[in-house]
């Protein structure tokens, strides 16, 4: 309740410094939380399906014994019923003959008079079979002092047509009366039969709904209205509550799971509470329960659970590495907050605790007590149900992201097989998964909650035909749970107190009466009989002695000799085998899908595995034959001819290979898909090279050059990046920096032969962060393709441009566009006509992929349903029409953008321009002036208005996989710097870089690795297109740190020198 006055919620984001959490608490806690998360996320399906199994056997013996039960004792329990919600007055000359209100069950004197006043309704009669009015036959006893008094109907009776009839008698004769009148004659057939009285075969789960909505209304007419404004504004903002967390939960990228967990989790603490609240004999009132409970909920809410969602999921991408895996995750952010949350739950238990025994009546206790065992319930489950379905969730987006890696890739024009490969050595990809293929996991969700579902409507179902005697200590303790509130004794008995009144005035007789609740009845025809007996009581006696197991197991026994109960018995058995085939075999599907690397034959090639530092497997690389074992199996041309055409060609020598190459029957560019090996088939490739007579003498070197083609992952490059494949090209890469970017520091990778370039990045890095670091905007993201398409005459090229800027044309090519692909979102479509030509500039998000195939695809489809749309004379032309325009210096990209447009700035102070810069501002914005601004405008200059961003584009696209022919529009860049009183303020615009970090050259492992260490490798797992964002920002903030430092060097007159310092040393050790 008071936790929200030490949540951390009302305190604010605090750094960890600043948190007061005891370190004692911590040390003691920390260790046990974390034994019980860990328990949980290592067997998330074992936790999840044994706490609701354990809920759902305690809520349905809740249900068994709350709405099933038959065999309350009639006489005790109406009387009980009606005293616990009655109410007391008294009146004398200590009130001055005033009514006043008393203690209920407080012990009264000898000497007062304490009467009881009692109310019977019999309502009217709905059934038009009998003609004549159903009127109860009252005959009062004569050897009790019953009196009449006029009955007070319309303050709370539902009816107008209702009789009531009021007495009041001695106190001490109320119970023989009220079982003397428990069964009414009436003047038509039928028997007016008081409802708490009926027997067995009328206690219809139809008749309990019928009794609650007369019990409510009769509330509602009983209670202020202030009251009712009041608990429906608490219902309004429990409501609130709920939606606050689904809207939180949604905002971290579920939307329903998780904050449908967050409510089974606490409806399954309040279940365990109710229950141990219920067996430890405390009365629960419905009534207050359901005044208190939205008040609850309003006041803790759901607050630790979403903190430690945000704090989990949070963990897990900030470190998307395959060292850090879902369990790790889960355990790093239970040891930073599992303290804190504990804490504010001991809090707010103890104060509960505080106010169940504080003594304060009218239900404060109970409720204080139930909900004291629902914090706790509450407590554990966060870090065990919780837990496990948190880690389930971090899996299911492992998945997902390895599926979504997969499907972009494929987009992008990578082979499926390749896509595969690199799917599974992200980062994304889960070491082992929970549910076998990817494929099954909504199938996974269904089956869990309508498992759930299913079990429960079977528990439900089978409820009637339990034993009920065997959990008789629980009914009692649920008796209280039908306990009505206090009645307002002038609402119910106004008029008979007026009369009791007048009577306790002219004697002069203190007077205490207690005004009992109403007592309702209803007709029946027959003798329905006011119980049953039950033919299996013997057992339930017998195994009474052992204690609620005993009962258990005896009311196990005695069910199963129910016919309907076996029925569900075999039907839950059916149901079980069937969910656990068909998990199975979801588990078998996701093994078989496991791509199989064939083994070929072994005998003419030896195989040597070397270990390789690289993610997803080991380099093969190819041995010759002996020299002796080349001489025993030399084969003629016609041998090998009939090999290569059985497909038996990988099982020819290295030498055999060469020849048929040579000879022109293997083509250099089927080597691979001939030989099944991709390591050998370039080794062979440049032997060819270097053996083929044309060129001979130019290439003879090729075949044992220092180009390196060993321990490298072809599979990679076979099908996506390259073919004619003959080794890989190492450039250097150095790491500038760090830089702070948008507030946190990066490392930049840079692969480049130009010597200073790292360490003038470096050292414009080093003036931006005793600045502040760099601050970037992106302004906009859209890949861009322009094809032209061609029409007879102008005026079809002109009805052409007119549909497609309209709305019709925008939302019919949209819809195309779209459906082509997951991630590509056509935005807009820019036309322009030169002649009869039309050309049409598409401009899509493709996620976090670079994306020129995915939009060509696109593109080509929209333009086939164009055709289909009343221009079936146009001819596409090109589905490129240098209207993009790529890997092109134009205009069209440096004013309307293409990629990722970025902005990127920095405010350096003065001082730090002269202690790291070695110059001053006024220098600076000097020679700004002359050098990118008049300089590139007397160059004629298209994006040109900088000192050498091509530079560091070029050096991070190398290093990261990038498509290195669109520097030419990337590199695009004006950078302005301005005095800002007294310090340099610079800023980079970039209009048009086009990046990616998916697909093309980002599949391949060096390149993964350095977007690795920028934590942006593959598909952002809930933002598509939020990494390729990421690396344009971290390319602007680059680009700025360079062009500062090589500007600062020209004002200095530096630039020189440092060159000639660092190009000409001689290498390290050298003379």
């Amino acid at each position: 309740m008071a936790g929200s006055l030490i949540s951390s919620r009302s305190q604010g984001n605090q750094p960890e410094s600043s948190q007061t959490t005891p370190s004692w608490f911590k040390e003691k806690i920390t260790p046990g939380l974390l034994s019980l998360s860990r328990l949980a996320s290592a067997h998330p399906i074992h936790t999840v399906a044994a706490v609701a199994l354990l809920v759902s056997s305690l809520y349905s013996s809740l249900l068994e014994d709350s709405i099933f039960d038959k065999t309350k004792s009639v006489a005790k329990a109406d009387w009980s019923s009606l005293t616990a919600g009655s109410g007391r007055l008294y009146v004398g000359p200590q009130s001055d003959w005033n009514w006043q209100a008393e203690v209920p069950n407080a012990p009264v004197s000898s000497d007062v008079d304490h009467t009881a006043l009692l109310t019977l309704i019999f309502p009217e009669r709905t059934d038009t079979f009998y003609e004549s009015p159903a009127t109860p036959l009252l005959q009062l006893p004569s050897n009790l002092s019953v009196t009449p008094l006029p009955s007070t109907s319309k303050s709370f009776s539902t009816n107008s047509k209702e009789q009531v009839h009021a007495f009041s008698l001695p106190y001490s004769q109320a119970s023989d009366f009220l079982a003397m009148v428990q069964e009414v004659p009436n003047s038509s057939p039928g028997q007016w039969i008081m409802k708490n009285a009926r027997a067995q075969t009328q206690n219809s789960l139809a008749d309990r709904a019928k009794d609650a909505w007369v019990s409510f209304v009769d509330l509602l007419k009983n209670t202020q209205t202030a009251d009712i404004a009041i608990m429906l504004l608490g219902y309004i903002f429990m409501h609130m509550t709920f939606a606050s967390l689904f809207f939180s939960m949604y905002r971290m990228g579920s939307k329903f799971w998780l904050a449908t967990s967050v409510l089974f989790s606490s409806t399954f603490a309040f279940v365990l509470g109710l229950f141990v609240t219920v067996e430890l004999g405390v009365p629960v009132n419905m009534v207050l329960l359901s005044e208190g409970l939205p008040f609850l909920v309003v006041i803790v809410g759901f607050e630790r659970y979403i903190s430690l969602t945000r704090a989990i999921l949070k963990h897990a991408m900030d470190r998307r590495s395959p060292s850090v895996n879902t369990q790790s995750a889960i355990e790093s952010v239970i040891t930073d907050k599992g303290s804190e949350i504990a804490k504010e739950y001991a809090i707010e238990i103890g104060i509960l605790v505080l106010g169940a025994l504080s003594g304060v009546q009218g239900g404060l206790q109970q409720f204080c007590f139930l909900a004291a065992w629902t914090l706790l319930f509450d407590a554990i489950f966060v870090f065990t149900f919780y837990t496990a379905i948190v880690c389930i969730k971090l899996e299911v987006n492992q998945i997902k992201g390895y599926t979504d890696m997969r499907k972009a890739l494929e987009d992008d024009g990578i082979s499926s097989q390749t896509a595969e490969d690199v799917a599974r050595s992200s980062p994304s990809k889960p070491e082992t998964t929970l549910f076998g293929k990817s494929a099954h996991v909504p199938r996974f969700k269904v089956l869990m909650v309508g498992g759930f579902l299913l079990v429960n409507i079977a528990s439900m179902c089978m409820v009637p035909f339990r034993n009920t005697h065997s959990v008789k200590d629980l009914a009692r303790g649920l008796g209280g749970m039908g306990m009505s509130p206090p009645v307002d004794p002038f609402k119910v008995a106004s008029h008979g107190l007026d009369v009791i009144l007048d009577k306790a005035r002219s004697s002069g007789q203190d007077t205490i009466v207690t005004v009992l609740a109403p007592v309702k009845y209803e007709l029946h025809y027959g003798l329905p009989g006011m119980g049953s007996s039950d033919d299996n009581g013997d057992m339930a006696f017998t195994l009474d002695g052992y204690g609620i197991g005993g009962r258990v197991v005896g009311g196990l026994l005695k069910s199963l000799d129910d016919p309907v109960f076996c029925k569900w018995v075999i039907a839950a058995l059916v149901l079980s085998v069937v969910l656990n085939s068909h998990l199975f075999s979801a588990a078998r599907q996701g093994v078989k899908n496991t791509p199989a690397h064939s083994t070929e034959s072994e005998k003419p090639v030896n195989v040597v595995s070397r270990n390789v530092p690289c993610e997803c497997q080991r380099a093969v690389v190819p041995t010759s034959p002996a020299a002796g074992e080349e001489l025993a199996i030399k084969r003629t041309p016609e041998e090998m001819e009939m090999m290569l055409a059985e497909k038996r060609a990988h099982e020819l020598t290295d030498e055999e290979v060469v020849e048929l190459s040579l000879r022109g029957k293997i083509p250099g560019y089927a080597l691979e898909k001939t030989l099944k090996d991709f390591t050998r088939a370039v080794k062979i490739r440049r032997a060819v090279i270097s053996r083929t007579k044309a060129t001979a003498d130019i290439t003879n070197a090729l075949e044992h050059s220092k180009l390196p083609y060993e321990n490298y992952n072809w599979s990679r490059v076979f099908g996506a990046c390259c073919e004619n494949v003959v080794g890989y090209m190492p450039v250097p890469v150095g790491f500038a920096g760090p830089l702070v970017i948008d507030g946190r520091s990066y490392f930049i990778p840079m692969a480049t032969t130009e010597g200073v370039l790292v360490a003038s990045a470096s050292r414009g890095s080093k003036a931006i962060n005793a600045g502040g670091g760099a601050v970037t905007m992106l302004t906009a993201d859209g890949m861009t393709r322009g094809p032209c398409v061609s029409f007879p005459t102008l005026d079809r090229a002109g009805a052409a441009k007119i549909w497609l800027d309209s709305e019709e044309g925008q939302t019919t090519m949209q819809k195309a566009f779209n459906s082509t692909t997951r991630f590509g979102r056509l935005q807009s479509m820019t036309t322009a006509i030169a002649g009869t030509n039309l050309y049409i500039r598409f401009k899509s998000t493709t996620g976090d992929a670079m994306g020129m195939n995915m939009i060509s695809k696109g593109v080509e489809y929209a333009l086939e349903v164009m055709k289909s749309a009343g221009f079936e004379d146009m001819k596409i032309i090109t589905l490129s029409g240098n209207f993009c325009a790529d890997k092109k210096p134009a205009a069209i990209n440096w004013i309307e953008g293409r990629g990722k447009s970025v902005v990127a700035e920095a405010i350096i102070p003065g001082d730090v321009v002269k202690s790291v810069l070695k110059s001053d501002v006024d220098s600076m914005v000097e020679l700004f002036v002359a050098k990118n601004m008049i300089g590139s405008a007397m160059a004629g200059s298209i994006g040109g208005f900088n000192a050498h961003a091509a530079n560091m584009v070029a050096a991070i696209f190398i290093a990261t996989g990038q498509d290195p022919a669109q520097v030419t529009e990337s590199a695009n860049c004006i950078t302005i710097m301005k005095n800002l009183h007294g310090s340099l303020q610079i800023s980079v615009s970039m209009p048009s870089i086009e990046v990616g970090t998916l697909g093309g050259g980002t599949i391949l492992e060096p390149q993964s690795a350095m977007l690795d260490s920028l934590g942006i490798r593959g598909s952002h797992p809930t933002e598509p297109g939020a990494n390729a964002r990421q690396l344009a920002r971290i390319i602007a903030a680059a680009t700025l740190a360079a062009e500062l430092s090589l500007c600062a060097a020209l004002a200095a007159g530096h630039l020189v020198k440092a060159h000639m310092q660092h190009n000409r040393a001689p290498p390290a050790g050298g003379k």
